[in-house]
C-alpha cells in the first residue's frame, strides 16, 4: 500500500491526496510533523518539507512532481490532458495556486492563523492576514472570469487544476476565510468538485484545537 506523509491542511498534501483518491489509489495517512526535523523524516525528505509519498517502492517529494509522476504510471481517469496545449495551461493553474495564490492568500491566512500556533511560532501577524483577506478577493475574481469561459478552470474537463486550486480554497475554507457569497460561479464550481468520491477523506479532516466550520463538510452548502 502507498503510503502518504503529510498534513492534513496543507494544500500541497490535499492535492496529492485527490490525485491519489480520483485514481483509486489506497493509501496510508500518516501525519508529519516536519517542523520538528525529526532524522528519520529528514532522510527521507531533506527538504523537510511534505509531501512525502512512498509509491512502487519510490520515496517521492514535491507535490506538482508526485501527481505527474502518478499521472504518467496510472493515466485512468485522466487529470492531464494529451494536447500540450492544453497541458500547458494545466500546468500554467497548477503553478498559480500553488505559488502566486499560495504566496499571497494561503501563507498569509492559513500559515498565519494555523501554522503558527501549531507550530509554536507565536501569533498571526495582522498585516499579512489583512494582505491575504484583500488578495483572496482578486483571486476569485480571476477564477470567475475562467469559469465564464469554460466548464472547469483549465477547459471542459476537470483536471490537476482543478484539484490544486480545490486543495487551496479546502484549506481555507476550513477555517472560514473563503467568501462563497462573492462569486456563484466559483461557490457552484467547488461544490460540484467537493461532491466527487475523492473529497471524502479530506471533508472527515479534524485539526486538533481548530474545529471546521458547520459547512464544511456540506454538499450542499
Amino acid at each position: 500500500m502507498a503510503r502518504l506523509f503529510h498534513v492534513p491542511l496543507s494544500p500541497f498534501c490535499r492535492k496529492v491526496r485527490l490525485s491519489l483518491a480520483e485514481k483509486k489509489i489506497e493509501v496510508e495517512l500518516v501525519e508529519e510533523r516536519y517542523w520538528e526535523a525529526d532524522a528519520d523524516f529528514l532522510r527521507r525528505n531533506p527538504a523537510a518539507k511534505v509531501p512525502v509519498l512512498r509509491l512502487d517502492g519510490i520515496m517521492m517529494a514535491e507535490s506538482t512532481a508526485i501527481c505527474e509522476y502518478i499521472e504518467e504510471t496510472r493515466p485512468d481517469p485522466a487529470l492531464m490532458p494529451k494536447d500540450p496545449v492544453a497541458r500547458l495551461e494545466v500546468r500554467r493553474l497548477v503553478s498559480w495556486f500553488d505559488d502566486k495564490f499560495h504566496n499571497e492568500v494561503t501563507s498569509k491566512l492559513l500559515y498565519e492563523r494555523v501554522n503558527k500556533k501549531v507550530t509554536g511560532q507565536g501569533y498571526p501577524d495582522s498585516t499579512n492576514v489583512k494582505a491575504g483577506a484583500k488578495a483572496i478577493k482578486y483571486h476569485l475574481d480571476y477564477m470567475t472570469w475562467l469559469l465564464d469561459h469554460r466548464r472547469w478552470l483549465a477547459g471542459d474537463v476537470m483536471t490537476l487544476a482543478d484539484f490544486a486550486a480545490a486543495a487551496h480554497l479546502s484549506a481555507l475554507d476550513y477555517i472560514s476565510d473563503v467568501d462563497w457569497n462573492r462569486s456563484d460561479v466559483v461557490k457552484d464550481w467547488y461544490a460540484k468538485i467537493k461532491s466527487r468520491p475523492a473529497f471524502r477523506s479530506i471533508l472527515a479532516d479534524q485539526v486538533s484545537g481548530f474545529p471546521p466550520p458547520k459547512h464544511y463538510n456540506d454538499l450542499d452548502f
